[in-house]
Protein backbone atom coordinates (compact mmCIF):
# COMPACT_ATOMS: atom_id res chain seq x y z
CA UNK A 1 0.00 0.00 0.00
CA UNK A 2 0.97 3.66 -0.68
CA UNK A 3 1.67 5.47 2.28
CA UNK A 4 0.00 8.96 2.04
CA UNK A 5 -0.57 12.24 4.63
CA UNK A 6 -3.68 13.87 5.43
CA UNK A 7 -2.48 17.04 5.96
CA UNK A 8 -0.64 19.57 4.24
CA UNK A 9 -0.63 23.30 1.77
CA UNK A 10 0.54 23.79 -1.30
CA UNK A 11 0.64 26.99 -3.13
CA UNK A 12 1.53 27.05 -7.35
CA UNK A 13 1.67 30.66 -8.86
CA UNK A 14 2.59 30.90 -12.24
CA UNK A 15 5.41 33.07 -12.89
CA UNK A 16 4.90 36.38 -15.31
CA UNK A 17 5.17 35.11 -18.34
CA UNK A 18 2.22 33.09 -17.75
CA UNK A 19 -0.59 34.99 -19.40
CA UNK A 20 -3.83 36.39 -17.40
CA UNK A 21 -6.17 33.67 -18.51
CA UNK A 22 -4.05 30.78 -17.38
CA UNK A 23 -4.64 31.76 -13.76
CA UNK A 24 -7.76 29.30 -14.00
CA UNK A 25 -5.33 26.55 -15.29
CA UNK A 26 -2.82 26.85 -12.39
CA UNK A 27 -2.67 24.29 -9.92
CA UNK A 28 -5.02 25.12 -6.69
CA UNK A 29 -4.11 23.34 -3.95
CA UNK A 30 -7.73 23.48 -2.11
CA UNK A 31 -9.24 22.89 -5.47
CA UNK A 32 -7.56 20.22 -7.06
CA UNK A 33 -7.71 19.81 -11.17
CA UNK A 34 -10.20 16.80 -11.44
CA UNK A 35 -10.96 14.34 -8.12
CA UNK A 36 -9.09 14.28 -4.87
CA UNK A 37 -7.25 11.55 -5.01
CA UNK A 38 -7.13 10.78 -8.53
CA UNK A 39 -3.98 12.27 -11.02
CA UNK A 40 -4.51 15.53 -12.30
CA UNK A 41 -5.47 16.13 -15.98
CA UNK A 42 -3.16 18.95 -17.13
CA UNK A 43 -0.09 18.34 -15.04
CA UNK A 44 2.66 16.48 -17.33
CA UNK A 45 5.18 13.44 -15.95
CA UNK A 46 8.45 12.69 -18.23
CA UNK A 47 10.53 9.77 -16.91
CA UNK A 48 14.28 9.51 -17.26
CA UNK A 49 13.88 6.62 -19.69
CA UNK A 50 10.65 6.11 -21.72
CA UNK A 51 8.76 3.30 -21.23
CA UNK A 52 5.32 3.03 -22.97
CA UNK A 53 4.51 0.49 -20.57
CA UNK A 54 4.92 2.30 -17.42
CA UNK A 55 1.51 3.36 -15.37
CA UNK A 56 1.09 6.80 -14.11
CA UNK A 57 -1.88 7.19 -11.94
CA UNK A 58 -3.83 6.59 -8.70
CA UNK A 59 -3.35 2.69 -8.65
CA UNK A 60 -1.56 1.62 -6.00
CA UNK A 61 0.19 -1.07 -8.66
CA UNK A 62 1.16 2.45 -10.53
CA UNK A 63 5.04 2.95 -11.52
CA UNK A 64 4.33 6.22 -10.56
CA UNK A 65 1.57 7.24 -8.29
CA UNK A 66 0.57 10.82 -8.73
CA UNK A 67 -2.51 12.51 -7.26
CA UNK A 68 -4.51 15.53 -5.81
CA UNK A 69 -4.47 14.89 -2.30
CA UNK A 70 -5.62 18.75 -0.86
CA UNK A 71 -4.21 20.27 0.19
CA UNK A 72 -1.34 19.24 -1.88
CA UNK A 73 -0.06 16.43 -3.36
CA UNK A 74 1.42 13.09 -3.11
CA UNK A 75 4.14 11.45 -5.16
CA UNK A 76 5.36 7.91 -5.00
CA UNK A 77 7.97 7.17 -8.15
CA UNK A 78 9.61 3.25 -8.85
CA UNK A 79 11.60 5.67 -12.20
CA UNK A 80 12.73 9.12 -11.96
CA UNK A 81 10.43 11.56 -13.06
CA UNK A 82 9.88 15.09 -13.83
CA UNK A 83 6.50 17.05 -12.99
CA UNK A 84 5.33 19.83 -14.37
CA UNK A 85 2.24 22.23 -15.06
CA UNK A 86 2.29 23.56 -18.75
CA UNK A 87 1.55 27.01 -17.47
CA UNK A 88 3.96 27.38 -14.72
CA UNK A 89 6.65 29.41 -16.31
CA UNK A 90 8.93 31.92 -15.35
CA UNK A 91 11.46 34.54 -16.44
CA UNK A 92 13.51 37.83 -15.28
CA UNK A 93 13.69 38.01 -12.01
CA UNK A 94 11.55 35.34 -9.56
CA UNK A 95 11.13 33.41 -6.85
CA UNK A 96 10.89 29.36 -6.86
CA UNK A 97 9.92 27.58 -3.61
CA UNK A 98 8.65 23.90 -3.02
CA UNK A 99 8.51 22.23 0.15
CA UNK A 100 8.73 18.61 0.05
CA UNK A 101 7.89 16.13 3.04
CA UNK A 102 9.86 12.94 2.58
CA UNK A 103 8.65 9.75 3.97
CA UNK A 104 10.84 6.92 5.22
CA UNK A 105 13.29 6.67 2.20
CA UNK A 106 14.50 2.79 3.70
CA UNK A 107 18.00 3.79 3.46
CA UNK A 108 18.37 5.17 0.07
CA UNK A 109 19.44 8.63 -0.98
CA UNK A 110 18.00 9.34 -3.96
CA UNK A 111 17.52 12.87 -4.83
CA UNK A 112 14.31 15.30 -5.03
CA UNK A 113 13.81 19.02 -5.30
CA UNK A 114 13.01 21.89 -8.02
CA UNK A 115 13.61 21.79 -12.05
CA UNK A 116 13.91 25.50 -13.32
CA UNK A 117 14.35 26.41 -16.99
CA UNK A 118 12.55 24.02 -18.25
CA UNK A 119 12.40 23.81 -22.14
CA UNK A 120 10.97 21.61 -25.04
CA UNK A 121 9.71 19.50 -22.16
CA UNK A 122 8.04 16.88 -24.48
CA UNK A 123 10.42 16.42 -27.27
CA UNK A 124 13.51 14.51 -27.42
CA UNK A 125 16.00 17.81 -26.69
CA UNK A 126 14.57 18.77 -23.53
CA UNK A 127 16.43 20.72 -21.18
CA UNK A 128 16.05 22.05 -17.67
CA UNK A 129 18.34 22.60 -14.92
CA UNK A 130 17.53 21.16 -10.78
CA UNK A 131 18.62 22.17 -7.16
CA UNK A 132 18.17 18.30 -5.39
CA UNK A 133 19.08 17.51 -1.97
CA UNK A 134 19.05 13.87 -0.97
CA UNK A 135 19.37 12.14 2.65
CA UNK A 136 22.65 11.84 3.76
CA UNK A 137 22.58 15.81 3.39
CA UNK A 138 24.22 16.78 0.46
CA UNK A 139 22.80 19.17 -2.42
CA UNK A 140 23.31 19.17 -6.34
CA UNK A 141 22.59 21.64 -8.65
CA UNK A 142 22.92 19.88 -12.47
CA UNK A 143 21.77 20.12 -16.32
CA UNK A 144 20.07 18.13 -18.25
CA UNK A 145 20.19 18.57 -22.30
CA UNK A 146 18.54 16.04 -24.26
CA UNK A 147 20.10 12.77 -23.24
CA UNK A 148 22.91 14.45 -21.67
CA UNK A 149 23.43 15.64 -17.80
CA UNK A 150 26.38 18.47 -17.01
CA UNK A 151 27.09 19.41 -13.14
CA UNK A 152 26.97 23.09 -12.29
CA UNK A 153 27.76 22.13 -8.71
CA UNK A 154 28.82 19.06 -7.28
CA UNK A 155 26.97 16.81 -4.57
CA UNK A 156 27.93 19.23 -1.33
CA UNK A 157 27.10 18.72 2.45
CA UNK A 158 24.75 21.25 3.92
CA UNK A 159 23.60 21.20 7.49
CA UNK A 160 20.53 22.76 6.70
CA UNK A 161 19.47 19.78 5.26
CA UNK A 162 16.71 18.15 7.47
CA UNK A 163 17.38 14.52 7.08
CA UNK A 164 15.00 11.39 7.63
CA UNK A 165 16.33 9.41 11.02
CA UNK A 166 15.37 7.13 13.19
CA UNK A 167 13.60 9.80 15.71
CA UNK A 168 12.06 11.59 12.65
CA UNK A 169 8.31 10.32 13.01
CA UNK A 170 6.49 9.62 9.97
CA UNK A 171 8.53 11.93 7.58
CA UNK A 172 10.87 15.26 7.64
CA UNK A 173 10.44 18.20 5.32
CA UNK A 174 12.63 20.59 3.40
CA UNK A 175 11.94 23.41 1.80
CA UNK A 176 13.89 24.50 -1.00
CA UNK A 177 13.79 28.00 -3.10
CA UNK A 178 15.76 30.07 -5.95
CA UNK A 179 16.17 33.35 -6.11
CA UNK A 180 16.42 34.83 -9.63
CA UNK A 181 17.91 38.69 -9.91
CA UNK A 182 21.58 39.42 -11.43
CA UNK A 183 22.54 36.32 -9.74
CA UNK A 184 20.87 32.98 -8.69
CA UNK A 185 20.65 32.47 -5.09
CA UNK A 186 19.32 28.86 -4.20
CA UNK A 187 18.52 28.49 -0.32
CA UNK A 188 17.53 25.16 1.84
CA UNK A 189 14.73 25.50 4.37
CA UNK A 190 16.05 29.72 4.90
CA UNK A 191 19.90 29.16 4.31
CA UNK A 192 21.41 30.15 0.91
CA UNK A 193 23.74 27.54 0.35
CA UNK A 194 25.61 29.07 -2.90
CA UNK A 195 25.06 31.63 -4.90
CA UNK A 196 25.72 31.79 -8.59
CA UNK A 197 26.31 34.02 -11.63
CA UNK A 198 22.97 34.38 -13.52
CA UNK A 199 25.00 33.16 -16.79
CA UNK A 200 25.96 29.94 -15.19
CA UNK A 201 21.99 28.51 -15.05
CA UNK A 202 19.26 28.37 -16.96
CA UNK A 203 16.51 30.47 -15.03
CA UNK A 204 13.30 31.26 -17.84
CA UNK A 205 10.93 28.67 -18.66
CA UNK A 206 8.87 26.04 -17.23
CA UNK A 207 9.38 25.44 -13.20
CA UNK A 208 8.21 22.27 -11.72
CA UNK A 209 9.50 18.99 -9.66
CA UNK A 210 12.07 16.32 -10.05
CA UNK A 211 11.40 13.35 -7.86
CA UNK A 212 14.52 10.58 -8.32
CA UNK A 213 13.27 6.83 -8.43
CA UNK A 214 11.84 4.86 -5.03
CA UNK A 215 10.64 8.03 -3.19
CA UNK A 216 7.76 8.50 -1.12
CA UNK A 217 7.08 11.92 -0.63
CA UNK A 218 4.38 15.04 -0.27
CA UNK A 219 4.97 18.06 -1.92
CA UNK A 220 2.99 20.83 0.38
CA UNK A 221 4.12 23.98 -1.20
CA UNK A 222 5.32 24.63 -4.66
CA UNK A 223 5.36 28.36 -5.95
CA UNK A 224 6.65 30.76 -8.48
CA UNK A 225 6.83 34.27 -7.68
CA UNK A 226 7.94 37.65 -9.55
CA UNK A 227 10.84 39.55 -7.44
Amino acid sequence: MRLVPLFLTLAFVAGPVAAQHQHAQRPDPQNPEGENGKTPPTWKVRLDRPDAEAVIGADDEADIFFVNMTPGWHITTEPAAIFYHPASTAEDSYRAETTIHLFDPKGRNEAFGLLLGGRNLDGTDASYDYFLIRNNGQFLIKRRTGGDTSVIQDWTPSEAITTFGADSGSSVSNTLAVEVGDEVGFFINGTEVVRLPRAAVHTDGLVGLRINHALNVHVSDLSVKAR
